[in-house]
């Protein structure tokens, strides 16, 4: 029997019979797991970026010509887009005085 079952929805130990709800993802042989709220994340910042670039009167094109990235990137940074460099995301968001950090996961204390 199989230690570890990988699915696109989690992760599954049949001998303990426990479930860990996770993204998971087979990239060029790499297995990359992305926690349930990573998707919460994304939207959070997809929705700052574009928030901030309309209300400085900003087009999608004029935020990557001032920040030094593609159009494209802009596109699919407003997008939600999961896969992105974190140091061209630091690059937009440096316009705005921000940047990428760690922050803490507020949890249940029940959990």
């Amino acid at each position: 029997m199989k230690l570890i079952i990988y699915t696109r929805s989690g992760i599954f130990f049949p001998q303990k019979r426990l479930f860990i709800p996770v993204r998971v993802y087979l990239i060029n042989n790499l297995l990359y797991l992305y926690p349930n709220g990573y998707n919460i994340s994304m939207e959070k910042l997809s929705r700052f970026v574009k928030e901030r670039r309309k209300r400085l009167g900003l087009t999608q094109e004029d935020l990557s010509f001032k920040a030094g990235v593609g159009l494209r990137f802009v596109r699919d940074l407003e997008q939600g887009k999961e896969s992105l460099m974190i140091d061209k995301v630091n690059q937009v968001l440096s316009l705005f005085g921000h940047e990428l950090g760690p922050i803490p996961i507020e949890r249940n204390e029940e959990s």
